[in-house]
């Protein structure tokens, strides 16, 4: 085989990997958000429009989750309870924990 054709070959190979790579990238940011240790986990969290987000508490004590925008928010959520919400556009939608005001996260929404 010519260095030529080896190149070429190589190149598809790379492009192919490359646009695989971008697709599980794009796939990879989930809708699941943990509370665990007074965090939001993942923060900021991406998501495609007309995702679901669920919060769920792992932590040992009530938090809350709420919009800055008053958009969403969850009533307290004890341990191992869950809050869902749909976003439909896109955007940047910042919120925090009612209870732990320190306690802030992002939702982006492409």
């Amino acid at each position: 085989m010519s260095p030529k054709t080896l190149a070429k070959r190589a190149a598809t190979v790379g492009a192919f990997a490359f646009l695989a790579l971008g697709v599980a990238r794009a796939a990879a940011p989930g809708s699941a958000v943990s509370i665990d240790n007074f965090t939001f986990n993942p923060a900021p969290i991406v998501v495609s429009a007309g995702s679901t987000v669920t919060w769920t508490n792992n932590d040992d004590v009530p938090h809350t989750v709420r919009a800055d925008d008053a958009s969403f928010h969850s009533a307290a959520l004890d341990t191992g309870d869950s809050f869902k919400f749909v976003f439909t556009k896109p955007g940047v939608y910042s919120y925090f924990c009612s209870i732990h005001p320190k306690m802030v996260g992002k939702v982006i929404v492409r």
